[in-house]
């Protein structure tokens, strides 16, 4: 078996680490290179950097700030914010990025999915779907882009299947109802996505304490589980979250 694993993630603005609730209401969590560190060296598994506002502002992703905080860890790094072209990912893995997260681009052109994946290898390429339920079905979802701003109308779970299809090698799963919340990730969500393909799925918006953590894995059936402003706040650190899961005998990755 692979080894769950636990992925602090940078959501960057202006060169600063943000967080929000839903999408809105961003606040100063930090420099990015510095928590970069201090959770590399805390024992994360990897690291997500994304620039939330490269698409928007039609920009590309702080390929600078990507090389600069790639320097300072020793873990698997994945970088997204703006990507939309084979140009871009390959300058992006060449500042120092493991892998690639496509979102708005991927939806505007699939094509990208499959392409870049055949170019750099399907390990590299990272889907992230922002999902959104639908108030008048409940049980179903739909994929936003542009930081939230848009509704794409496109079906969670069909989007899903397909980008897996596609050749990406991974979903970052983000439950924008939960995002920031911390009330705990949407495991209904992220349970028929996990179940939906066989690529891993990083669980994203919501962790609030360890009891989250662990059913994102066992409920949620998450390979990963996405974690900012509970550790930004530090309520709890990457240590804590490791011993506790241990304890309940997952299969994690323990501190070093």
């Amino acid at each position: 078996m692979v080894a769950l694993r636990l992925i602090p993630c940078l959501d960057v603005a202006n060169g600063r680490v943000v967080k929000g609730v839903n999408f809105v209401h961003l606040r100063d969590a930090g420099d990015p290179v510095e928590l970069a560190c201090r959770y590399s060296d805390e024992g994360a598994d990897e690291l997500v950097f994304l620039d939330i506002k490269a698409t928007f502002e039609n920009r590309k992703t702080l390929v600078d700030l990507v090389s600069r905080t790639a320097k300072t860890v020793k873990i698997p790094f994945t970088v997204g914010g703006g990507v939309n072209s084979i140009e871009s990912i390959n300058e992006l893995l060449r500042a120092g990025a493991d892998k690639v997260s496509l979102n708005s681009s991927a939806v505007k052109n699939p094509d990208i999915i499959s392409l870049s994946a055949n170019e750099f290898g399907n390990q590299c390429i990272v889907v992230a779907i922002d999902a959104r339920r639908k108030m008048d079905e409940p049980h179903k979802w739909e994929v936003y882009v542009k930081g939230g701003r848009e509704n794409t109308k496109l079906d969670v779970m069909d989007w899903a299947r397909l980008v897996e299809d596609l050749g990406a090698g991974e979903i970052l799963l983000t439950s924008m109802d939960g995002d920031g919340t911390q009330n705990g990730y949407d495991l209904e969500l992220t349970s028929l996505v996990s179940q939906a393909v066989n690529i891993p799925v990083i669980a994203s918006g919501g962790a609030g304490c360890l009891e989250d953590i662990f059913e994102a894995f066992t409920k949620g059936k998450a390979s990963a589980a996405l974690l900012a402003s509970l550790l930004h706040d530090q309520k709890l650190t990457i240590r804590e979250i490791k011993s506790y899961l241990i304890e309940r005998e997952l299969l994690i990755r323990p501190n070093y």
